[in-house]
């Protein structure tokens, strides 16, 4: 049996915890089955956002004629696109594995790995053991029973990224993040695009004004239809035929495609892995759960990013590995704080938000007001034509503590960043709004304006409220 001072399972985010572990002189066993840099680098945040840039660039030119520019000839060399995101996906991950290769105190075990007992794995046929252990094994697509579907075969997120040849067609099963930003992306193209989504709302974890606004958007250039539950899959003459239903109506339609991308959620990976023999325990979907300390169940095992099944944001998975390294190494332990977790959508129109939505801030029973604004409420959104967005404030009644934020349009994931800021800072209010020049004219004072509506609503309200007491006396 090889003996270390700490295993980290996982090659992702986990790799931050190895490294550091390494560098102080552990002796350190990493365990990765497949790529190293997780899902971030080899099928994720890198390569989709090398492809959506292209496609936004598409859909500025398409959209410029709002500003007098028309008749942009738009030519796509689709190959070209593939092969740079493929090239930064090779250079990415190779300079990760460089460094773990040179490494004196880091051994990577490139194979599955199962626990077999109290803080023991096996690695092929090396068991290895250790009194600390940090598991990162991230999620993998998760593939519903759907007739027909894996006879008809699909793409998921890891297999798109292998075309070569742009499909004419494709149909798109999941309205979540993955299924608009890949919608984005080959309907700028010039693919015909279908997204089929079993809930009622696109994007459904945003905020419902948000998410209404991305579909409005989206339809104009592929075909969006909510709350459609697939029931089987077929191919007919060479093309792949979905048949949904409408969970409304109950009527069921077929649609039809080359090609079909499968974007119905994540899945835990804790089923190959088996934490449950060493004492740790997971949820009924088999995420590993987790306390405020990101410590597991076992005392010396810890979990981070994917694993947990709570935010599966790279940046949070970075911040939970600093969390997990610090609470290893220190005798004085740090809780996670998710009060201000960003998160953008990188479809068109763009999202970003931040902190909690209207819904779930009444939901905490919060004592909320609420500020809505428009780019074109300022010069700069007016200039760009953006009359199809929105800034949403959500902040505490009385002590202006700023509670959420969610923006949809151009350069989303740049604003909401300033409204993270203020959520970590200070008193999280919005004391540094009125202290604070704005440049004119940015797209940036469309904040001070959501933000301002809030104020405006409060005094209104306490204006109301004073005349209604001065009323009763």
């Amino acid at each position: 049996m090889e003996k270390y001072d700490l295993i980290v399972i996982g090659g992702g985010s986990g790799i931050n915890v190895a490294s550091n572990a390494a560098y102080k002189g552990l002796k350190v066993c990493l365990i990765e089955r497949s790529q190293l840099g997780g899902t971030c680098t080899n099928n994720g945040c890198v390569p989709s956002k090398v492809l959506i840039y292209p496609a936004d660039v598409v859909r500025i030119l398409q959209d410029a004629k709002a500003v007098g520019i028309k008749g942009a000839n738009i030519e796509i060399d689709f190959p070209m696109i593939m092969g740079r995101m493929r090239s930064a996906v090779d250079k990415e991950r190779t300079e990760i594995e460089e460094s773990i290769k040179s490494s004196e105190n880091a051994t990577w075990y490139h194979d599955n790995a199962e626990f077999i007992g109290d803080y023991i794995l096996r690695v092929k046929d090396t068991a290895v053991t250790a009194p600390k252990i940090v598991i990162a094994t991230g999620s993998r697509p998760m593939i519903p029973p759907i007739q027909g579907l894996k006879e008809a075969g699909y793409l998921d997120n890891i297999s798109v990224l292998n075309l070569s040849k742009q499909p004419r067609s494709l149909i798109i099963l999941g309205g979540g993040y993955i299924g608009c930003e890949y919608g984005h992306f080959f309907s700028a193209m010039g693919t015909e695009v279908t997204i089929l989504g079993r809930n009622p709302r696109l994007l459904p974890n945003e905020d419902p004004e948000i998410s209404d606004m991305v579909k409005k958007v989206m339809s104009k250039n592929l075909l969006v239809l909510t709350n459609h539950e697939v029931n089987k899959v077929e191919v007919k003459n060479g093309m792949k035929v979905v048949t949904a239903k409408d969970r409304a109506t109950g009527k069921e339609t077929q649609y039809e495609a080359e090609e079909i991308l499968e974007a119905l959620g994540r899945m835990s990976n804790s089923d190959t892995l088996k934490p449950e023999k060493t004492g740790v325990e997971i949820d009924k979907k088999g995420w590993i759960k987790v306390n405020e300390y990101l410590e597991t169940s076992k005392l010396g095992i810890w979990a981070l990013g994917d694993a947990i099944g709570k935010h599966m944001f790279k940046h949070t998975a970075n911040y939970e590995a600093d969390i997990v390294w610090h609470n290893i190494t220190s005798t004085e332990k740090e809780k996670a704080d998710f009060h201000a977790v960003p998160h953008a959508v990188f479809t068109h129109p763009q999202v970003g938000a931040v902190g909690l939505t209207e819904a779930e801030a009444k939901a905490a029973g919060k004592n909320i007001m609420v500020g809505r604004a428009k780019y074109t409420d300022v010069v700069k959104g007016f200039a760009m034509a953006e009359d199809d967005s929105l800034v949403k404030a959500v902040v505490e009644g009385g002590t202006e503590k700023i509670l959420g934020c969610s923006i949809v349009g151009s350069e989303a994931a740049i604003l909401i960043q300033q409204i993270v800021f203020l959520m970590n800072c200070g008193n999280q209010d919005l004391e540094p709004f009125r202290r604070t020049q704005v440049i004119h004219p940015a797209l940036s004072e469309i904040l001070i304006k959501a933000f301002s509506e809030v104020v405006y609503q409060e005094s209104t309200s306490d204006e109301k409220s004073g005349e209604n007491q001065q009323g009763q006396g």
